[in-house]
């Protein structure tokens, strides 16, 4: 039975409608990407919302950092693995599949990423990722020194802390809004 077949379960823009601005991104992800993410849409009801979502989402999974933009988007799938988010899972799973060049791992990602083969430092990074995400209070002292141990800097831990705040807020959105992810996400990088 294939997925509903809508972008959320509110109204989107019409892109004509758009700004140019906005015009422009969704020009750029047709051409980069081939389709517009429906998060992009689904945030299309609040303008300015989505130009603050395209851009802390630029520069937390784009911009230079000490954790790879593989580590990122694997840290993004752990959040959303945690919360159950199809949406995220469906497309960050893919992220996972095309910057690694391996659909396994994208996989084991998606169901547990513990049965991966991760070196100790992946594993570090999403063991504290999954604690942040199901249990933030008990998040202390000996979870950022595990994180050092591995040659995390303070800055790497706070990109590491604000990737997975990030994720469990659009994780959030994805269940309220009832968005669907693109059908592409599913064939790509098989």
């Amino acid at each position: 039975m294939p997925q509903p077949d809508y972008v959320s379960a509110l109204p989107v823009a019409d892109p004509g409608t758009l700004d140019d601005d906005l015009k422009a991104a969704y020009a750029k992800c047709v051409e980069k990407l081939g389709f517009v993410p429906n998060v992009l849409q689904a945030y299309s009801l609040r303008p300015q919302r989505l130009r603050h979502f395209m851009a802390m989402y630029n520069e937390l999974m784009l911009a230079p950092s000490g954790l790879s933009k593989l580590e990122r988007e694997m840290v993004a799938v752990v959040v959303s693995a945690a919360n159950r988010c199809y949406y995220c899972l469906v497309a960050h799973g893919q992220a996972v599949r095309k910057l690694s060049g391996d659909a396994e791992l994208g996989e084991m990602m998606v169901l547990n990423y513990r049965v991966a083969k991760l070196d100790r430092r992946q594993r570090t990074m999403l063991d504290f990722a999954w604690k942040l995400t199901l249990t933030p209070n008990e998040v202390g002292d000996a979870d950022r020194g595990a994180l050092r141990q591995i040659g995390l800097s303070d800055p790497d831990i706070f990109d590491l802390a604000e990737t997975v705040a990030f994720f469990n807020l659009s994780n959030r959105m994805a269940y309220a809004l009832d968005m669907m992810p693109n059908r592409e996400y599913h064939r790509l990088d098989r």
